[in-house]
C-alpha cells in the first residue's frame, strides 16, 4: 500500500467522487457542518498548510482505493485532526483503512513535526475499530452533535501523542 498526494486533477476528482457519496459524507464534517466538498474545494485545500490529503492504494495493483487526511493542521500547537474514507468498499475488512491511518500518523508526526493528532468518530461507525488498531486513546464524547437523516448522534473523540505512535 502506498500513500499518494492529490497532485493531479484525476486524483482530486476521484476523491471528490468518493466524498460525494452519502455512505461516506454522512460521517464527515469539514467545518461548519460542511459535508459535501467539490473538486475545487479539494484543490484549494491541498494548497493550504492546514490540510494534508493522501490517496491510499491496493497492495495488488496500486489502484487508488481510499483517502486519508489531516485537517486543522496547526503548526504552532503541533496538532491536527485525522479522518479516513475507504472509497472502494470491495476492500472493506482487509485492514487498509488502519494501515493508511497508521502511515498518515507517521507522516504527521515525523514529516510535519506534529505532537498530538486527534480524531472523532460518530458512534456506531465501524471506524472505531480503526482508531483502536492504531492506538488512539479515547478522550471524550461530544453528545448529540452529529445529524444523520434527522437523527442525532454522539461523536467519540480520540487522540494520540507522537511518542505513543507505532507504525503498523
Amino acid at each position: 500500500m502506498k500513500l499518494l498526494p492529490l497532485d493531479s486533477p484525476e486524483r482530486i476528482h476521484l476523491v471528490a467522487s468518493w466524498l460525494a457519496q452519502k455512505e461516506n459524507y454522512q460521517w464527515l464534517d469539514f467545518g461548519d457542518g460542511r459535508q459535501l466538498v467539490s473538486p475545487e474545494w479539494l484543490t484549494i485545500a491541498t494548497q493550504r498548510g492546514t490540510h494534508v490529503f493522501r490517496l491510499f492504494t491496493s497492495d495488488v495493483d496500486d489502484a487508488p482505493i481510499g483517502v486519508v487526511g489531516l485537517s486543522n493542521v496547526n503548526r504552532h500547537f503541533k496538532t491536527a485532526t485525522l479522518w479516513v474514507v475507504l472509497g472502494d468498499k470491495s476492500y472493506a475488512g482487509r485492514g487498509y483503512a488502519s494501515r493508511a491511518t497508521s502511515q498518515m500518523l507517521t507522516l504527521g508526526f515525523l514529516e510535519l513535526g506534529l505532537h498530538a493528532i486527534n480524531t472523532w468518530i460518530v458512534e456506531h461507525n465501524p471506524s472505531v475499530r480503526v482508531a483502536a488498531n492504531v492506538n488512539f486513546r479515547p478522550i471524550g464524547r461530544q453528545r448529540q452533535c452529529h445529524d444523520i437523516d434527522g437523527r442525532r448522534y454522539d461523536r467519540l473523540w480520540f487522540d494520540l501523542l507522537a511518542p505513543e505512535h507505532e507504525e503498523m
